[in-house]
């Protein structure tokens, strides 16, 4: 069984010093399946630090070969790993849980190196990831089947059963915490998980499995990095029975369509093009502090739940717009691995190319710009892949930037002074994951939230995530709900017993 390794067993990184010590980053970058490392019949690819341009070296690329075998390792551990009694399965992710908080800091570190995020947002996530083990340990007992009353004769009962090989998915802008926090559901129910960390950040998932190994029956956890082409390998392989996936809706798309011809039942957590709405009578101060911090600049807006459109009623606009050009003067991107940054880098070069190209569009429409726009001037960034927080005021609904998920640091201010325009708008893209809704007014704050089309909404609140409360999409920003109880359930199938009381008639 792996020991944890002691959180203070390094000095956290001083990023005056250069590089992150080597032995921060995980030694094995080869396949994790069947409770070993295995060379992948692929290619290596190699991996830069977002925020500098520096090598990280390189990751194995599991081909389908690859992911045919992890598949058949993993069906055979789902035989074992579902017979573990359910105490025990939750006793292993608290063990689990222990081990991530006693590693808490190198995690963090790997995933600002890895993938762009200020450090100490990242300890954020390594907490959020080993809440949602312990959570779900807790709700083992709670996968309940029904008995229903058929008359003396019979007795009919349902029992809830894992479904066998479950495909994870998961993308960049939280790799260490997707990758140990959607494990926890599927491994509490009893079946056994493939995670495909995200191509362009791994390494966190790579040093999670290092961590545990040896916890779990081998076959149970399983890491493949890789490209598309694994995913969707794991996505469209007969024997892996449920597929999830948190990423883009082209990507939700495809994994859909992978699933098809095995009719597996798919959740996905997709884009998003959220609105913040702020009514006459909310406080300038308050919805300016809520627009900066539900834009999520700290990532750089790499986050499918950002309020990425504020809807500010004319009467207040100026005074909120005002106070969030001066709010938004804290985030200033920087190096990721030093504990004082506001705003990390952008994942790579490619997605930085696709910001920049959404700022020159919304100019080029006529937007105002209120303040960023630009790479920021400090020579000591210009191999990384950095830019400022942006803001755009007088966007209208026809612009670009207004129906389109950037996925960056580029936010949309709207003056609206109709009620039915503005919901209109807020409604009319295909999006539909988060919604914030500023008003003093009760009745006003219900009207409203049964108007937007979301699957989440807060009322005088924004960007929180409340462990246990469903969380999950309308329209085209996914299927199933996570985070809940509903998620563990969604693991399991129902099946139906009937048994005959009745004696037979004598002859």
């Amino acid at each position: 069984m792996s020991q944890p390794i002691a959180a203070d067993r390094r000095e956290p990184h001083d990023p005056a010093k250069g590089a992150a010590p080597a032995d921060v980053l995980p030694r094995n970058r080869q396949l994790y399946f069947n409770g070993d490392w295995h060379s992948a019949g692929g290619k290596m690819l190699e991996l830069f630090n977002p925020a500098t341009g520096a090598s990280l070296g390189e990751v194995a690329q599991a081909t389908a070969g690859d992911v045919d075998a992890a598949v058949k390792a993993a069906k055979a551990a789902y035989r074992v790993w579902r017979n573990v009694a359910p105490a025990e399965r939750a006793k292993i992710l608290r063990r689990i849980a222990e081990i991530v908080r006693a590693n808490a800091r190198e995690l963090a570190l790997i995933d600002a190196i890895d993938g762009g995020n200020p450090v100490h947002e990242m300890l954020g996530d390594v907490a959020n990831a080993a809440a949602q083990l312990d959570f779900f340990a807790g709700l083992v007992t709670e996968m309940k089947g029904q008995s229903v009353p058929l008359g003396r004769d019979s007795v009919n009962f349902s029992v809830r059963e894992p479904r066998g090989v479950i495909g994870r998915i998961i993308p960049f802008n939280h790799p260490f915490m997707f990758c140990a926090a959607k494990s926890a559901a599927p491994l509490a129910a009893g079946n056994t998980v493939i995670v495909k960390p995200p191509d362009q950040a791994p390494l966190s998932s790579l040093r999670f499995a290092e961590l545990i190994e040896g916890l779990l029956p081998p076959g149970v956890f399983n890491v493949l990095p890789g490209g598309r082409d694994a995913g969707a390998a794991l996505a469209s392989h007969p024997d892996v029975a449920m597929i999830s996936l948190i990423g883009s809706v082209q990507a939700g798309r495809a994994v859909m369509k992978a699933g098809a011809d095995t009719i597996k039942p798919v959740l996905l957590e997709l884009g998003g093009k959220n609105a913040l709405v702020a009514l006459a009578d909310a406080d300038p101060d308050e919805v300016a502090a809520a627009v900066v911090a539900g834009m999520n600049f700290i990532w750089c807006g790499q986050s499918c739940g950002s309020t990425s459109r504020a809807f500010l009623h004319e009467s207040i606009h100026d005074a909120v717009v005002e106070r969030i050009a001066e709010r938004v003067k804290h985030f200033r991107p920087g190096d990721p691995s030093d504990p004082a940054t506001t705003m990390g880098a952008i994942i790579s070069r490619q997605q930085l190319d696709k910001v920049m190209g959404f700022i020159a569009d919304t100019k080029a429409e006529g937007a105002k710009l209120l303040c960023g726009g630009g790479r920021p001037e400090d020579p000591a960034l210009a191999k990384g892949n950095f830019v400022e927080p942006t803001v755009f005021t007088e966007v209208t609904p026809a612009m670009r930037l207004a129906r389109e998920e950037v996925f960056g640091p580029v936010l949309a201010v709207f003056r609206w002074s109709d009620e039915a325009s503005m919901l209109e708008t807020v409604n009319s893209v295909e999006y539909g994951l988060t919604c914030s809704i500023w008003t003093n007014d009760v009745r006003d704050a219900h009207r409203l939230a049964a108007e937007v089309q979301a699957g989440f909404v807060w009322i005088n609140e924004v960007s929180r995530h409340f462990l246990g409360t469903p969380f999950g999409g309308y329209k085209q920003s996914g299927l199933g709900r996570e985070e809940c109880l509903e998620e563990l359930l969604s693991y399991t199938q129902e099946k139906h017993i009937h048994v005959n009381l009745k004696r037979p008639a004598r002859a």
